[in-house]
């Protein structure tokens, strides 16, 4: 997906030639369907290729699958994942980022 992101879209060889480890071209096309299957991706024909294209932005997969690490991994509470990546940092989470996140919970709060 970040590929095809990046791109804005891209065909099955496109995508494999941008993996570092490249799997099979069988194996990229598998996946490639499976995401346009899950609704994640949409294809067009250009001759005997399919070019690929993201279903949504980037912004609104983002949101929808850290929705579902939420859910899966932290039982639904948003504060024990907000707790889990800032205790990931060590506690050195530079004066910026919290800066930033203590703004983003003050907006939050006003809501």
């Amino acid at each position: 997906m970040d590929i095809i992101f990046r791109r804005g879209e891209a065909t099955a060889a496109e995508v494999n030639a941008a993996l570092p480890d490249q799997p099979s071209y069988s194996t990229v096309r598998t996946l490639l369907r499976i995401l346009e299957q899950k609704g994640h991706l949409k294809h067009r024909e250009d001759g005997q290729k399919f070019v690929y294209s993201p279903t949504r932005t980037r912004a609104a997969a983002s949101r929808s699958a850290l929705k579902r690490v939420v859910n899966t991994f932290f039982e639904g509470s948003f504060s024990e994942a907000v707790a889990a990546l800032v205790d990931t940092a060590d506690g050195k989470l530079p004066a910026a980022e919290l800066k930033r996140i203590e703004a983003i919970i003050k907006n939050a709060k006003s809501k």
